[in-house]
């Protein structure tokens, strides 16, 4: 029998959901507009069996994909899968959980270790992403899995032909608009704890181009990056690893607040060795919203906190976890100057998470607004959340406006937690900002997975999109319209 009791952060609506489903004709209240057609796809991470561990990351939950159908304001079907990585088959065959701590393979099952290749027990759970008409699940922490974009079913781990030379790959690539190529990473490119990153981009066939590898500063997580016309920018933080951690059975990551940030402002040339590294302070950086090139400096914005953001990663001198707020902020650099130091200014005082989304026509191109979800705590809350500052009351999502320093904000609810939200354009030919915000929020009083569809521009609701279930917490979402893919 399956017990998950001992997670008692994992309770009510955030307990693990554990199914697969199909719904057809989806209860919509309001209107859905007519322009959205295509399909919006979240990844989750959802408990197929409790971890070993019970202070284990939710970062090794398994992973789910699931996808909303729009058709120009017609029925909308939903469909959610597990994500069959071999990790999720090897767990369902045993009827147990199998693998120890987040990216910790010394810590798995003796049938399932693998030390050779820690990307095996990869739960692909974080970020779908479409790369040359196909659809994948990727997670840092290994090889991306391909997904029918139709069905859900998982296909099997994509090395893209042998052309991709690290045993991961990074949950958040970006696709450069003006040029169709996407521009992917992986760290820890060689070996647990590496220093090596294997760095190049997709042409709009798929093909590998323009490959190179070099060594980060220290190991640091390396969630996302930016990209401009001309450079990507990799953001390194205070979050350590090393192969001895990992021996003596601990979670991967551990807060060093000695640890400087970094920040590799790389030549999309692929020239490794014209590389500049800048540094700043102790800071937490998971996500980055956009760069972009002005002369010779690089700027980027970006959500920042001073300090540990992850409450399951512990500080490696003993220090208490203290949740510092996370803001946005813009990071200038300077390549015609010698210095190393990275010039940081905040842009918006509200406290944010670090889910920030862009329309994504203007990415490595100077933009206007900034979507973010964030906790509006002026706002009644009236529902139960566990004792756990995992699951904070984010129940708002704002939209920032770089130019003029205004800000408009969505409200969920009362009883309801935003997920991050997806920017779909109204048109290929609207101005920036002009489109829609896809969010699915958690009703906790009902119990039960809602879509928000959200006017970007006076971020007041237009439609929900009601689910008769609950959807595990989603991570990242993508939205594929017309002709990206092969949708049925």
């Amino acid at each position: 029998m399956v017990d998950f009791s001992g997670m008692p952060h994992a309770v009510g609506y955030f307990a693990a959901a554990r199914f697969d489903a199909e719904i057809r004709d989806c209860e919509v209240a309001g209107k859905v507009p007519p322009e959205l057609t295509g399909a919006f796809y979240r990844l989750h991470a959802d408990w197929l069996y409790p971890p070993n561990f019970r202070d284990d990351a939710s970062l090794a939950a398994d992973g789910y994909i699931s996808m909303f159908r729009f058709r120009g304001g017609g029925p909308i079907d939903y469909r959610g899968r597990y994500v069959r990585t071999d990790r999720y088959r090897r767990q369902l065959a045993a009827h147990r959980q199998l693998y120890g701590y987040y990216r910790n393979p010394f810590t798995d099952d003796p049938e399932v270790r693998n030390l050779e290749d820690p990307g095996e027990r990869t739960t692909a759970n974080t970020t779908p992403v479409i790369l040359a008409g196909k659809l994948y699940a990727t997670k840092e922490d290994g090889l991306p899995y391909r997904i029918d974009p139709n069905t859900l079913e998982s296909l099997g781990r994509e090395d893209f032909g042998g052309a991709w030379r690290s045993q991961t790959f990074t949950a958040h690539p970006k696709l450069d608009p003006a040029t169709g190529e996407l521009v992917a990473f992986g760290y820890e490119a060689n070996g647990m704890a590496s220093r090596e990153v294997f760095l190049a981009a997709f042409d709009a066939t798929g093909r590998v181009v323009r490959p190179m590898r070099f060594e980060v500063p220290h190991t640091s997580m390396l969630h996302d990056i930016a990209i401009t016309d001309r450079h990507v920018v990799i953001p390194g933080s205070s979050a350590v690893t090393s192969l001895e951690r990992l021996r003596e059975g601990r979670i991967h990551w551990g807060w060093d607040s000695t640890k400087q940030s970094y920040y590799g402002i790389v030549p999309r040339s692929g020239d490794a060795g014209a590389i500049r590294w800048f540094r700043g302070p102790e800071r937490s950086i998971v996500h980055t919203a956009n760069a972009w090139s002005e002369g010779n400096k690089v700027h980027v914005d970006l959500p920042m906190a001073d300090g540990n953001t992850w409450p399951f990663f512990p500080d490696v001198h003993g220090a208490p976890f203290h949740m510092p707020p996370n803001t946005i902020r813009r990071m200038t650099f300077d390549l015609d100057s010698s210095s190393v130091e990275a010039e940081e200014r905040v842009l918006f005082e509200q406290e944010t998470t670090t889910f920030t989304r862009i329309d994504d026509r203007f990415i490595g191109r100077p933009h206007r607004y900034i979507f973010v979800q964030f906790a509006d705590r002026a706002r009644p809350f009236r529902a139960t959340l566990p004792d756990d500052p995992r699951a904070q009351p984010v129940n708002s999502i704002a939209r920032f406006d770089v130019r003029t320093g205004e800000s408009r904000t969505y409200f969920a609810g009362e009883a309801h937690v935003v997920q991050e939200p997806c920017f779909v354009p109204r048109s290929a030919r609207s101005a920036e900002g002009e489109g829609f915000l896809l969010a699915t929020v958690h009703n906790l009083a009902a119990m039960r997975a809602e879509l928000a569809i959200i006017d970007a521009g006076t971020m007041a609701e237009t439609a929900r999109i009601i689910l008769p279930f609950r959807n595990a917490s989603q991570v990242h979402g993508a939205w594929a319209g017309e002709g990206e893919l092969p949708l049925e």
